[in-house]
């Protein structure tokens, strides 16, 4: 049977991805992302410190504050930048969508203010000592550019991640077309590891699992390309 005729039979409108979902991979990615911009940032600032030193002053931030902060700036941001720009579904369609709305939710600027607060708070306290906290204060732009650099360049990486993981799904398509497994199976390893950092848009993982399902079916099968209506049925059951 040919691939879009199979395609035809499987609900491609099944919404298999939501907010939270897309909310938590930008948590984790921008909260990494963030995280080793501030070492680096603090590094800079601090030149002549040791390692220890700089790991101790970063851990109190983030003890004092800054953790759970960022993680309230990113979804302050999300919210912000989806209603700035009309997103209402919840779900991001695309990359870019996802980096417009970071930018337009001002996250540089709520982790700017972010850093204000947290410092203050372990200068305050006695964690840190003046001359150090007034330093990381005096020099924010220098991590603020380290977190934008940082995080543009996620972006970046993302887009060359949807552009690859899209050019193996239609070279996976061709080789079920051509009935050739092993061009197949080639294809459906380099999509596998993709998915794994890859943001989650529905499409692209709606696309991804067809095939995975399909994949599996045919390999199953002793590699029989001749797929019966039992089994369209169950590949559309487990996406």
């Amino acid at each position: 049977m040919e691939l879009n005729k199979i395609e035809n039979e499987i609900d491609l409108n099944n919404q298999i991805t939501n907010k939270n979902e897309q909310t938590n991979f930008l948590e984790t990615t921008l909260g990494k992302t963030i995280n080793t911009a501030i070492d680096i940032g603090i590094r800079a600032l601090l030149p002549d410190f040791v390692d220890e030193q700089i790991i101790n002053i970063k851990d109190n931030l983030f003890n004092y504050g800054l953790k759970d902060g960022i993680t309230k700036t990113i979804d302050d941001a999300i919210d912000i930048g989806k209603s700035a720009i009309g997103i209402f579904t919840g779900n991001f369609e695309n990359i870019s969508q996802m980096q417009n709305v970071i930018e337009t939710g001002g996250l540089i600027d709520g982790i700017s203010s972010l850093l204000d607060t947290v410092v203050d708070k372990v200068n305050q306290k006695g964690v840190i000592n003046y001359n150090i906290a007034n330093t990381i204060k005096q020099g924010k732009n220098i991590i603020l550019d380290s977190i934008e650099n940082n995080i543009e360049e996620k972006f970046k990486e993302q887009k060359t991640e949807l552009e690859n993981i899209e050019k193996s799904i239609n070279n996976w398509k061709k080789g079920f077309e051509n009935k050739d497994f092993e061009a197949m199976e080639q294809e459906f390893d380099k999509i596998e590891t993709i998915l794994e950092n890859l943001a989650p848009l529905e499409k692209t993982i709606n696309q991804a699992r067809i095939i995975e399902n399909l994949h599996n079916l045919i390999k199953n099968n002793g590699q029989d390309f001749n797929l019966n209506q039992e089994q369209i049925k169950l590949a559309e059951k487990l996406i």
